[in-house]
């Protein structure tokens, strides 16, 4: 496929998925199907920038029931870009408030002729039950602490991106990993095409357990900052905490905030990575947010890129089924 045509054939066969509930099951073709769609459309958009047509007459719905600027924001883009007409649902103001089932709402929204839903929910699985229910295509903003597979996919573009491969890179994981649905995504995806992950932050926020799915677990971010090559900055999730996991912030910044000295210490080709939002002076410094090893614009703009390619492969036109000509086989019609 070429960046100005690819648009304009059905969805890959290799795409057979209806949602994108995690990124836990999906395969690595599957995954890199989804790095070079998202590369195909940001070069055909001259960097998320140009509309195209290829979902016009579609409707998505951005069904959030958490705050969000830069997914909500990069969602309602994508479908734009892509021709699609947008509804943000406001929870606040529906009939939920007077009693209305989850699962009723949504369906009703179906029955209005809507194409896909982007849903973000506070209670894990919230996407999958969606997805049972549903006949339309469901994408999942974002789910508690289980997963934020679109966020993983633009971390991992930006990766990819700027440093030519996955496979055999040592990426550190640095922050708030027990309430982190970037995390887990992250680690699914980044192993599953070969990188080695590492896992570092307080013993309260970093369990050894995460060994039991092949990454490194580490509580010393000076002794692993040497070996490599991207280090990804979560934030501390205190809304999502009921008691205090370290003494205070100023302890935390000082043993795990990325700060300029700790960047001098790295390797000169470190990237920095942070989902957003930053907490400026907790979990990275001003220094070293701004600075021109940080790759955090740089992944809010490839997220447009990622929920193109995840909206055009979810809703595109597929490929007709083959059939065999009657006759083709001694006459039987099979």
């Amino acid at each position: 496929m070429t960046s100005d045509s690819f648009y304009r054939e059905p969805v890959p066969a290799e795409w057979a998925h209806r949602h994108l509930l995690d990124l836990e099951r999906l395969t690595p073709d599957e995954i890199r199907l989804l790095l070079d769609t998202a590369t195909l459309f940001k070069e055909a958009t001259g960097g998320c920038r140009r509309k195209l047509g290829v979902l016009s007459g579609f409707t998505v719905v951005n069904l959030f029931f958490e705050n969000s600027t830069r997914t909500r924001v990069s969602f309602a883009l994508a479908a734009r870009r892509l021709g699609a007409d947008t509804v943000d649902f406001t929870t606040s103001s529906s009939s939920l408030s007077k009693g209305e089932s989850f699962i009723d709402t949504a369906r009703n929204l179906e029955a209005m002729g809507i194409d896909a839903v982007v849903v973000r929910h506070s209670t894990p699985g919230t996407p999958h039950l969606l997805a049972q229910h549903l006949q339309v295509g469901v994408i999942n903003a974002g789910d508690g602490p289980h997963e934020h597979p679109t966020q993983g996919l633009l971390d991992i573009f930006s990766i990819r991106e700027r440093l030519g491969r996955i496979e055999g890179t040592t990426v550190a994981l640095v922050g708030d990993i027990a309430h982190s649905r970037t995390a887990r995504s992250n680690i699914w995806g980044l192993t599953k095409l070969g990188a080695r992950v590492i896992l570092c932050g307080p013993p309260t926020l970093v369990s050894d357990r995460w060994k039991e799915c092949g990454v490194e677990v580490s509580h010393d971010l000076d002794a692993i900052l040497p070996r490599c090559d991207v280090v990804n900055l979560l934030r501390i999730q205190f809304e999502r905490q009921s008691t205090r996991p370290f003494p205070s912030v100023q302890e935390y910044a000082h043993l795990y905030a990325m700060t300029g000295e700790r960047l001098r210490q790295a390797r000169d080709d470190l990237l920095i990575l942070a989902p957003g939002p930053i907490n400026r002076g907790v979990e990275v410094t001003a220094e070293v947010a701004d600075c021109s090893r940080s790759l955090i614009l740089d992944q809010v703009t490839n997220g447009l890129a990622v929920r193109m390619a995840v909206l055009w492969l979810i809703c595109g036109p597929r490929a007709a089924p083959t059939t065999t000509p009657l006759g083709s086989h001694g006459g039987r019609l099979v």
